[in-house]
């Protein structure tokens, strides 16, 4: 029999270099996906498949993903390797070790998708900060997404050097800025961002001396920087549970120091307090 960690043989967030799992988008419309069981459980995936435009299949039919909703735990085991040995990936409802993949608490601001996971650790978890952020997402983000799609080649044109113009759409975007996406109505602000005065923060170096190699220690303002950043000067040996929090675009420069001119944008010089 196949069982879930006990109660606290979950690593410890600070213990994992890497993420569990990779979320990805998969767009489903049109195309086949196994699903076995009944009742709720089965229900509540079918329904969450439908709105995805998947076709569901049965369980001999060619699909690449399967969802096993059966409430015994041999059969569903018996059905996950079944499903396994035809080369399927295959979530099993609420039992995330003989899981492939998960499915997330999801926000949906179309097509705006935000997606909540834990990796099957609670999926009470995912639903409340699910609500939470519900709460603070205006209605109107995903028509900021659409107006800022539809104005794709206005953006480029306006700014043809590219980290210029993420630099601009960067501060369009911040907190307060012309288009800030936790703001009601900025949707209907993308015209007046794209013909305005531009307003894009100098280039800087900011220094941050580590505490600890625990990223829970990094303070809200330092974790914010991490996040902006487009270079990432950093000493050897710096944990990689610190460099993660930096953007996956922002260049990362292991240096004994920081260069003395910083380079275009905000750049982090990420040293320790005292080694």
């Amino acid at each position: 029999m196949v069982r879930q960690a006990p109660l606290g043989k979950w690593p410890a967030a600070r213990d994992i270099a890497g993420m569990h799992s990779l979320p990805v988008f998969v767009k489903l419309a049109g195309r086949p996906v196994v699903l076995i069981g009944e009742g709720e459980a089965a229900a509540a995936k079918r329904r969450l498949l439908e709105r995805a435009g998947a076709r569901i299949v049965g369980a001999d039919d060619a699909a690449a993903l399967a969802i096993v909703a059966l409430d015994d735990e041999s059969d569903a085991a018996a059905a996950v390797a079944r499903l396994r040995a035809r080369g399927l990936l295959v979530n099993a409802v609420d039992r995330p070790a003989l899981s492939d993949f998960t499915l997330p608490a999801i926000v949906d601001r179309d097509p705006v998708l935000i997606a909540i996971g834990t990796g099957g650790a609670s999926a009470g978890l995912a639903k409340a900060l699910r609500q939470r952020i519900e709460t603070i997402l205006p209605a109107g983000l995903g028509r900021l997404a659409l107006r800022l799609a539809a104005a794709r080649t206005a953006i480029r044109s306006r700014w043809p050097d590219a980290p210029a113009r993420r630099r601009a759409i960067d501060a369009g975007l911040e907190a307060g800025g012309t288009i800030d996406p936790l703001r009601a109505g900025t949707e209907e602000a993308v015209d007046a961002w794209l013909t305005g005065e531009e307003v894009v923060a100098p280039s800087r170096l900011v220094r941050i001396r580590l505490r600890s190699d625990d990223p829970d220690d990094l303070s809200l303002r330092e974790a914010r920087w991490l996040g902006a950043a487009d270079h990432l000067y950093h000493r050897p040996g710096i944990p990689d549970g610190i460099l993660v929090r930096a953007r996956a675009d922002a260049s990362r420069i292991p240096c004994p120091t920081a260069p003395d001119a910083p380079s275009p944008g905000l750049s982090i010089d990420l040293d320790w307090e005292v080694r």
